[in-house]
Protein backbone atom coordinates (compact mmCIF):
# COMPACT_ATOMS: atom_id res chain seq x y z
CA UNK A 1 0.00 0.00 0.00
CA UNK A 2 1.45 3.39 -0.89
CA UNK A 3 1.35 6.34 1.49
CA UNK A 4 -1.67 8.05 -0.12
CA UNK A 5 -3.63 4.79 0.11
CA UNK A 6 -2.74 4.54 3.80
CA UNK A 7 -3.91 8.12 4.32
CA UNK A 8 -7.18 7.53 2.47
CA UNK A 9 -7.81 4.31 4.41
CA UNK A 10 -7.18 5.88 7.83
CA UNK A 11 -10.46 6.50 9.58
CA UNK A 12 -11.36 7.18 13.19
CA UNK A 13 -12.43 3.96 14.86
CA UNK A 14 -14.53 4.23 18.02
CA UNK A 15 -15.65 0.63 18.59
CA UNK A 16 -13.27 -2.16 19.46
CA UNK A 17 -13.49 -5.94 19.90
CA UNK A 18 -11.73 -5.97 23.27
CA UNK A 19 -8.86 -8.06 21.91
CA UNK A 20 -5.32 -7.17 22.92
CA UNK A 21 -3.12 -5.32 20.44
CA UNK A 22 0.12 -7.19 19.84
CA UNK A 23 3.05 -5.62 21.70
CA UNK A 24 5.05 -5.45 18.46
CA UNK A 25 2.32 -3.36 16.81
CA UNK A 26 2.09 -1.01 19.80
CA UNK A 27 5.86 -0.59 19.71
CA UNK A 28 5.75 0.30 16.00
CA UNK A 29 2.99 2.85 16.64
CA UNK A 30 5.09 4.47 19.37
CA UNK A 31 8.20 4.46 17.18
CA UNK A 32 6.20 6.24 14.46
CA UNK A 33 5.39 8.99 16.97
CA UNK A 34 9.02 9.24 18.01
CA UNK A 35 10.04 9.49 14.33
CA UNK A 36 7.82 12.53 13.75
CA UNK A 37 9.54 15.79 12.85
CA UNK A 38 9.49 18.69 15.26
CA UNK A 39 10.53 22.31 15.10
CA UNK A 40 14.32 22.57 15.40
CA UNK A 41 14.37 18.90 16.43
CA UNK A 42 13.22 19.79 19.97
CA UNK A 43 10.85 16.80 20.33
CA UNK A 44 8.90 18.31 23.24
CA UNK A 45 6.50 15.37 23.51
CA UNK A 46 6.28 12.51 25.99
CA UNK A 47 3.96 9.52 25.50
CA UNK A 48 2.11 7.91 28.41
CA UNK A 49 0.92 4.43 27.44
CA UNK A 50 -2.14 3.31 29.42
CA UNK A 51 -3.42 -0.27 29.30
CA UNK A 52 -5.04 -0.58 32.71
CA UNK A 53 -8.81 -0.95 32.17
CA UNK A 54 -9.73 1.00 35.32
CA UNK A 55 -7.51 3.89 34.28
CA UNK A 56 -8.95 3.84 30.74
CA UNK A 57 -12.44 3.97 32.26
CA UNK A 58 -11.48 7.02 34.35
CA UNK A 59 -9.92 8.63 31.27
CA UNK A 60 -13.19 8.13 29.38
CA UNK A 61 -14.75 10.61 31.82
CA UNK A 62 -12.07 13.25 31.33
CA UNK A 63 -14.11 15.08 28.67
CA UNK A 64 -17.74 16.18 28.53
CA UNK A 65 -18.12 14.02 25.43
CA UNK A 66 -16.00 12.27 22.86
CA UNK A 67 -13.88 10.01 25.05
CA UNK A 68 -16.30 7.15 25.73
CA UNK A 69 -14.50 4.81 23.32
CA UNK A 70 -11.67 4.52 25.86
CA UNK A 71 -13.75 2.05 27.88
CA UNK A 72 -13.54 -0.45 25.01
CA UNK A 73 -10.00 0.36 23.90
CA UNK A 74 -7.08 -1.97 24.57
CA UNK A 75 -4.87 1.00 25.31
CA UNK A 76 -4.37 4.71 24.92
CA UNK A 77 -1.39 6.92 24.26
CA UNK A 78 -1.57 10.25 26.07
CA UNK A 79 0.58 12.89 24.39
CA UNK A 80 1.92 15.63 26.65
CA UNK A 81 4.68 18.17 26.05
CA UNK A 82 7.12 20.40 27.85
CA UNK A 83 5.96 23.79 26.62
CA UNK A 84 9.26 25.34 27.75
CA UNK A 85 11.11 23.46 24.99
CA UNK A 86 9.33 25.24 22.14
CA UNK A 87 6.47 27.59 21.36
CA UNK A 88 5.23 25.17 18.67
CA UNK A 89 4.67 22.24 21.02
CA UNK A 90 1.04 21.86 19.92
CA UNK A 91 2.05 21.54 16.28
CA UNK A 92 4.87 19.14 17.14
CA UNK A 93 2.56 16.95 19.22
CA UNK A 94 -0.07 17.00 16.48
CA UNK A 95 2.43 15.71 13.95
CA UNK A 96 3.45 12.89 16.33
CA UNK A 97 -0.23 12.06 16.89
CA UNK A 98 -0.86 11.97 13.13
CA UNK A 99 2.12 9.68 12.54
CA UNK A 100 0.87 7.26 15.23
CA UNK A 101 -2.68 7.44 13.86
CA UNK A 102 -1.46 6.53 10.36
CA UNK A 103 0.85 3.77 11.61
CA UNK A 104 -1.97 2.23 13.66
CA UNK A 105 -4.26 2.04 10.65
CA UNK A 106 -1.51 0.65 8.41
CA UNK A 107 -1.06 -2.18 10.95
CA UNK A 108 -4.80 -2.93 11.13
CA UNK A 109 -5.19 -1.28 14.55
CA UNK A 110 -8.18 1.00 15.07
CA UNK A 111 -7.48 4.42 16.52
CA UNK A 112 -9.23 7.65 17.38
CA UNK A 113 -7.81 11.08 18.17
CA UNK A 114 -9.36 12.45 21.37
CA UNK A 115 -8.54 16.13 21.73
CA UNK A 116 -7.48 17.05 25.26
CA UNK A 117 -6.06 20.54 25.03
CA UNK A 118 -8.68 23.21 25.72
CA UNK A 119 -11.34 20.65 26.70
CA UNK A 120 -13.20 20.18 29.98
CA UNK A 121 -14.57 17.27 31.95
CA UNK A 122 -18.23 17.04 33.05
CA UNK A 123 -17.29 18.57 36.42
CA UNK A 124 -15.85 21.63 34.57
CA UNK A 125 -12.26 20.76 35.55
CA UNK A 126 -10.00 20.86 32.50
CA UNK A 127 -9.26 17.57 30.80
CA UNK A 128 -5.58 18.38 31.32
CA UNK A 129 -5.96 18.72 35.10
CA UNK A 130 -8.10 15.59 35.31
CA UNK A 131 -5.48 13.56 33.43
CA UNK A 132 -2.55 15.16 35.26
CA UNK A 133 -4.04 14.04 38.57
CA UNK A 134 -4.78 10.55 37.21
CA UNK A 135 -1.50 9.97 35.34
CA UNK A 136 0.95 12.09 37.33
CA UNK A 137 2.60 14.13 34.59
CA UNK A 138 4.44 17.24 35.84
CA UNK A 139 2.82 20.67 36.15
CA UNK A 140 5.22 22.02 33.53
CA UNK A 141 3.83 19.61 30.91
CA UNK A 142 0.76 20.34 28.82
CA UNK A 143 -1.77 17.90 27.43
CA UNK A 144 -2.28 17.77 23.67
CA UNK A 145 -4.41 14.69 23.01
CA UNK A 146 -5.12 11.00 23.59
CA UNK A 147 -4.93 8.33 20.92
CA UNK A 148 -7.28 5.43 21.69
CA UNK A 149 -6.16 2.10 20.22
CA UNK A 150 -7.92 -1.22 19.79
CA UNK A 151 -8.76 -4.00 17.41
CA UNK A 152 -11.50 -2.53 15.22
CA UNK A 153 -15.00 -4.02 15.41
CA UNK A 154 -15.47 -2.62 11.94
CA UNK A 155 -13.39 -0.23 9.90
CA UNK A 156 -15.25 2.59 8.18
CA UNK A 157 -14.97 2.59 4.40
CA UNK A 158 -11.84 4.20 2.98
CA UNK A 159 -12.05 7.53 1.24
CA UNK A 160 -11.22 7.80 -2.43
CA UNK A 161 -9.18 10.38 -4.30
CA UNK A 162 -12.46 11.56 -5.81
CA UNK A 163 -13.74 12.34 -2.28
CA UNK A 164 -10.99 14.89 -1.68
CA UNK A 165 -12.11 18.55 -1.71
CA UNK A 166 -9.95 19.83 -4.60
CA UNK A 167 -11.72 23.19 -4.37
CA UNK A 168 -9.59 23.95 -1.32
CA UNK A 169 -6.48 24.21 -3.50
CA UNK A 170 -5.76 27.76 -4.69
CA UNK A 171 -2.92 28.04 -7.21
CA UNK A 172 -0.87 31.23 -6.79
CA UNK A 173 -3.57 33.27 -4.96
CA UNK A 174 -6.69 32.66 -2.87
Amino acid sequence: MDLLEIMLNRRSVRTYTGEKIEDEKLEMILKAGLAAPSGRGRRPWEFIVVRDKDTLACMSESRKCGAGMLTGADCAIVVVADEEKTDVWTEDCSIAMAYMHLMADSLGVGSCWIQGRLRTAPDEVTTEEKLRKLLGFPESYRLEAILSLGVSKEHPEARTVEDLPDGKIHPEKF
